[in-house]
This record gives C-alpha cells, structure tokens and sequence, in this order.
C-alpha cells in the first residue's frame, strides 16, 4: 500500500473521530447521573489523577520530541503512543467526574479571574483542535510519510504540548474552590 493509500484509509476516521470526540464530551458533560436520579457516588477523587496524567503527557512529549532528536525513532513511536493512552484516559476520567459531580466555580477575583479564564477557554478550544492534528501526524508517521508528518508535528507538537499544561494549570488554579 502507497503512503496516500494508508493516509486516505484513515481520513475518514479521522474526519468522524475528530468531530464524534468533542460532540460526544459536550454531551456528556451536560449528563449528571445524580440528578437523573441514579444512585452513583460523586467521583471526586479524579481531578488531582486526571491532572497528573496531563502533566504526565506534557513531560512524555517533550520526552518524545528529545528521543526522535536523537535518532530514537521506535522510543519516539513508544511515548507518543503512551501520550495517545494518556489523553483517552484523561478524556474518560474527566467525562466520568463531571457526570457524576458537580461543576466547580472559579472563585478567583481581580486579574486572575481573567487569566483564569483565559488559559481555561484556550484549553478547550485547542482541546478540540488537537484532535485531527494528533491523528493525522500519527496516521503520516504510520504511513512511513515521515516528512509530511514531521511538518505536520512541528505544529502538533506544541499545540498539545499547551493543551496537556494548561490542564494541569486550570487544575492548580481551580483546586481551592473544589468542595466550595
């Protein structure tokens, strides 16, 4: 199979994961068990875990971008599949807290409310964003496309990178108010 051929056999999972995901969280978001009347616990414990593994995909895609530098092409390939886990694992946990909790409200005044939120609507916005970047720079790199898909990761790259740290500062800046 060409290089064009594997590219095209994803497009159109592609095309349909990247609007189904922000379509389906959207949705889910708005769920809340609780008040649908099922007996389920709050899962308040998430946050801090959920946090963590942005925090651990930051850290493994600067890791990745260091290893493919070095000529680590398969250690490369390991984190970024690691940093795909990490985000669906993320994503799910997320979902599951706030269909189970309530949402938490910024307490934050003055400046910092903006920053606040700021960062927070950046985060969702290219939350959203990344998505179709991810899978067609990992779908090139699948397709042995390598130069299309190291253009394409130069954006990818940092894009995510701000999605994964922005997470963990929404979490820090937002975790006083949890329980509030």
């Amino acid at each position: 199979m060409t290089q064009q051929t594997v590219e095209k056999k994803y497009n159109k999972w592609i095309v349909i994961l990247s609007i189904v995901i922000p379509l389906v969280v959207a949705l889910l978001f708005g769920v809340n068990l609780r008040k649908l009347g099922y007996d389920v616990q709050p899962l308040t414990f998430l946050p801090p875990i959920y946090a963590t593994i942005n925090g651990i995909t930051a850290v493994l895609l600067v890791c990745a971008v260091v290893a493919i530098r070095n000529g680590k092409r398969k250690l490369h390939e390991r984190l970024v599949k690691i940093c795909i886990g990490c985000s669906v694992a993320f994503l799910m946990m997320y979902v599951a807290y706030h269909m189970t909790a309530e949402s938490t409200t910024y307490g934050g005044e003055g400046t910092i409310r903006y920053v606040y939120f700021f960062i927070l609507i950046t985060h969702i916005l290219l939350s959203i964003v990344i998505i179709p970047f991810v899978l067609v720079t990992f779908v090139r790199a699948l397709s042995g496309n390598f130069e299309r898909h190291r253009k394409l990761a130069r954006i990818t790259f940092p894009l995510w990178l701000y999605v994964a740290a922005t997470g963990v500062i929404v979490y820090l800046m937002i975790s006083p108010y949890y329980g509030t």
